[in-house]
């Protein structure tokens, strides 16, 4: 399990697979100077309930990753991520449609 560190206060701890995917999508937006909201929900085990934070370029934003092989991208898992970031709810972390799938991020109830 990685974590993702934003300033030097707030983290959530991802699996490492998850956590590529939101690094390409997260790295892509921050390139391209466009700011947005992420969100995650936590695991029972950490007393349920769910954050937000903006990421903004100027914002310190750390990937930790505990593997040390990188994990095979699936482009369809991409393209969710990235349609979930350009929604005005923000990035979210969906689950992994299967590999070769051309699924669109659903619009989110909550």
């Amino acid at each position: 399990m990685g974590q993702l560190i934003f300033d030097s206060t707030t983290r959530t701890t991802i699996d490492d697979r998850a956590l590529a995917h939101l690094q390409i999508v997260m790295l892509n937006k921050l390139r391209r100077k466009e700011s947005f909201a992420f969100s995650w929900k936590y695991p029972a085990s950490e007393g349920d309930g769910r954050s937000t934070v903006w990421v903004a370029p100027e914002l310190p934003l750390h990937f930790r990753f505990s593997g040390s092989r990188p994990p095979a991208i699936n482009p369809a898992w991409v393209d969710v991520l990235m349609d979930s970031a350009n929604t005005g709810a923000g990035l979210h972390l969906l689950p992994e449609p299967p590999p070769g799938s051309t699924p669109h991020a659903e619009p989110r109830a909550d």
